[in-house]
């Protein structure tokens, strides 16, 4: 057999050889990729959380107390909680009044829902506004998302917890609505606030394992 009868047999192998070498690259190559974005989407929610703490820490009425910072605790960073829902608007929306743990009613109105799929269940949540008793008017484009989930009285305060959006997140009919930007209300670090209570159609039959934990400074639910 020549020479070249051998490197042509050789040929096949190389090429094969060749090419596994290229696929593994690419797979290796997506792989750091999807690591890349996974880290820069939780250092992203990790910065978030620093700004939302310092705000709390600076609010007037001293919710949560500088030496109590440490019974702030949160979920892990999950980018599986965060969803592209659909927007339907609901314009001429009765307003309602929602009722607060300090016993107050507070006036809002419903200006939309959202659908979306998480955790293999079809979700719908109502989006609020509150309306400014003295003027009737509506807080600008301000969206309020009151809910409850199977987390409360466990791992997440009991009354629930609040998501903001706004009417500017909304595009082509969607937006995105992000579970570990979720935050406790005033109730549940301590006593003297009106938070309202999620009305019941936010109610969800699923666990939110993202965003603000229970305030464990008295492990209160």
């Amino acid at each position: 057999m020549s020479v070249m009868q051998v490197l042509s047999r050789m040929t096949i192998p190389l090429r094969l050889r060749t090419a596994t070498r290229f696929v593994v690259a690419i797979a290796v190559c997506l792989c750091l990729a999807a690591a890349g974005r996974a880290q820069s989407y939780r250092d992203s929610i990790l910065l978030y959380r620093d700004g939302y703490i310092k705000e709390l820490l600076a609010e007037k009425r001293q919710p949560v107390k500088p030496e109590d910072a440490r019974y702030l605790s949160f979920f892990e960073p999950d980018p599986a909680y965060r969803v592209w829902a659909s927007y339907i608007e609901t314009p001429g929306a009765t307003p309602i009044m929602i009722p607060t743990h300090s016993g107050k009613d507070k006036p809002f109105r419903e200006c939309g829902y959202v659908t979306f799929d998480l955790n293999g269940q079809s979700l719908k949540l109502h989006l609020y506004q509150m309306i400014d008793i003295m003027t009737g008017a509506v807080h600008g484009d301000d969206l309020f998302l009151p809910f409850n989930d199977l987390t409360n009285y466990d791992l997440t305060y009991g009354g629930g917890r609040y998501l903001d959006l706004s009417k500017k997140d909304i595009v082509n009919g969607g937006v995105i609505v992000d579970f570990n930007k979720c935050y406790n209300p005033y109730c549940a670090y301590g006593e003297g606030f009106s938070c309202p209570i999620p009305p019941a159609e936010n109610r969800m039959s699923i666990e939110i394992n993202a965003g603000e934990k229970m305030f464990t400074k008295y492990a209160r639910h």
